[in-house]
């Protein structure tokens, strides 16, 4: 499916400008100009499209619309079904249970099972699957001469526009390098140069290129180590097994979750001493209808899981859409098309090939000038299907560096489109901003606890790392870095920890305050487990629910 021919009168116009533009380069946009930009044309700052949060313990602030609903929600399960069997026998009784198996749910059950707890990792789809293995930039971490955790914590803070938790920014900065000789000694293959020392790239909001990378194969590389490990050290883990609700003990400590078997819609119950949330993000709710890189389970399970048992959640009115992801052709539309790829030269253009932004702003700001090309100035280029998206320059790569130094760098990504017959050495790429990446989350400390007693998080699923933007490689050093504090803390609050009683007096509080707000007959079932568009489970478990199945709701056998 190579370019329609009205398209490629304006890749014409991209090579005419290539030469000269290989001299020329725009200026970033001075930090106090940003503002405007972003009020203007971020979807972040579209009033319409949040509103008010009327129960919970962030009552009153503002949250995207689809994320408010299940927050929101009626829990899928009736805890007078369920608890008379939590203190009768449950299905798993651990010492620290792990939920998501992605980059920060491995790394943490890793680690609290090295720090000698009995250790279970639940995933709702495979091990695995995760939107880990679908980055692709690399992972930062200060570890050259030139660079220091100082620089890396100044770029990150001032990236978010110094809305970041400082003491979370610190942590994060100070492991980074422990992090990636960790990641490699356990079979990680870093891009090096010829003489041994890593190959790092530059992205956007660094002062010195400190992004670590295994060509554009980055998370799929990194997976295939943490999930050969947790397999080699024989961690118990299930698949296809959500949690649906977390358990808490008479002490006000959470101590276990609700899983359901999505194969067989049975229920299982786990007690632990400690429990990880590790559940990643929000981009399969399609925040303002935008297109996501996401992978199919990022439906906020852990955000609704954490609310419901009183934990508060930081940063709710911020996400993040990555600048450049695929607009055409249509079958791949969402798919991230790295910031390495700007790292090493590509130019983002319009429809008469010429730049409009510097390539390296921060994304929430090239997001913003992006969409502003293209529905203000009306230089975007129009697709057969209605999508709009600009040009960005990916042959300029190999202008500058070399014949081969994309194919070489960027093979994922040259195979990908290759796939439709567009050659990215030689054409464009057509890109527009989709939904990346959870900017808040669950409010937590640097060891990965959280205000609830017996809870802790690490990965996408917690906030305040990140503040309202995210620069690029750190998402991916916040899942190990957290990950493997929240592991070490988890494991040993688990040997000190004294449970109660177990029971779901919290689901029955929560339900009281739906139907006392006026709630109850109005709001989804939640967590949402799957995207609209999946066959969806039938929720037996609540007779409430049950009888409000929306149309194309399928009950599985």
């Amino acid at each position: 499916m190579p370019y329609p021919s009205y398209m490629e009168e304006s890749i014409r116009k991209v090579e005419a400008t290539r030469e000269r533009r290989l001299k020329e380069e725009l200026p970033r946009i001075p930090v106090g100009e940003r503002m405007p930009v972003l009020k203007a044309f971020h979807p972040d700052f579209i009033k319409a499209c949040m509103r008010e949060l009327l129960v919970g313990p962030n009552k009153g602030e503002r949250t995207p619309n689809e994320l408010a609903d299940l927050l929101e929600g009626n829990s899928r399960i009736d805890p007078d079904k369920i608890d008379p069997e939590l203190n009768s026998g449950v299905d798993y009784d651990v010492d620290v249970l792990v939920i998501g198996a992605g980059g920060a749910g491995a790394s943490a059950a890793l680690i609290a099972q090295e720090t000698g707890a009995d250790v279970l990792l639940v995933t709702k789809l495979r091990l695995g699957d995760a939107n880990t293995v679908g980055f692709q930039g690399g992972t930062q971490a200060a570890d050259r001469p030139d660079d220091s955790p100082a620089l890396h914590y100044l770029d990150t803070m001032g990236g978010a526009r110094f809305t970041n938790d400082p003491k979370l920014v610190e942590a994060l900065v100070k492991d980074a390098p422990s992090v990636i000789k960790w990641l490699e000694s356990l079979g990680v293959i870093w891009d090096k140069k010829p003489d041994g020392s890593m190959a790092e790239v530059a992205l956007a909001g660094e002062c010195v290129p400190r992004c670590h990378c295994c060509r554009d194969y980055t998370g799929l590389e990194v997976m295939r180590v943490l999930r050969d490990e947790v397999k080699s050290r024989d961690i118990n883990y299930v698949e296809f097994a959500p949690a649906i609700e977390l358990i808490m003990d008479e002490k006000g400590q959470v101590a276990g979750a609700v899983l359901v078997n999505l194969e067989t819609n049975e229920p299982l119950l786990v007690r632990a001493k400690a429990v990880v949330t590790a559940t990643g993000g929000i981009g399969r709710l399609h925040i303002q209808g935008f297109p996501t890189t996401n992978h199919y389970g990022a439906t906020a399970d852990g955000l609704v899981l954490a609310y419901r048992v009183g934990c508060p959640i930081v940063d709710l009115d911020t996400m993040q859409y990555h600048p450049t992801c695929a607009a055409y052709p249509l079958a791949i539309l969402g798919l991230l098309v790295t910031e390495k790829t700007r790292g090493l030269g590509a130019q983002v253009l319009n429809i008469d090939g010429e730049q409009f932004a510097h390539p390296l702003e921060p994304r929430d700001v090239l997001a913003a000038c992006i969409i502003r090309e293209c529905k203000e100035r009306g230089k975007g280029i129009a697709t057969p299907t209605g999508q709009v998206g600009v040009w960005l320059d990916s042959p300029r790569i190999d202008m500058i560096h070399g014949e081969g130094t994309v194919a070489q760098n960027l093979p994922a990504m040259v195979r990908q489109f290759g796939r439709f017959n567009i050659d990215i050495t030689k054409e464009p790429m057509l890109i527009y901003p989709a939904l990346h990446y959870q900017n808040g989350g669950i409010k937590f400390s640097p060891d990965g606890s959280t205000p609830i007693p017996g809870l802790f998080a690490c990965g996408e699923v917690e906030g305040g790392v990140h503040g309202k933007n995210r620069l690029g490689g750190n998402s991916t050093l916040d899942l190990f870095v957290f990950g493997r504090r929240a592991g070490r803390t988890a494991a040993k609050y688990a040997k000190g920890v004294k449970p109660g009683k177990l029971t779901l007096d919290h689901v029955r509080q929560w339900q009281r305050e739906l139907k006392e707000a006026g709630l109850a007959e109005v709001r989804p079932i939640s967590p949402k487990l799957l995207p609209d568009y999946a066959r969806q489970p039938y929720d037996y478990l609540a007779d409430y629910v049950t009888e409000r199945l929306q149309p194309g709701q399928i009950k599985v056998a």
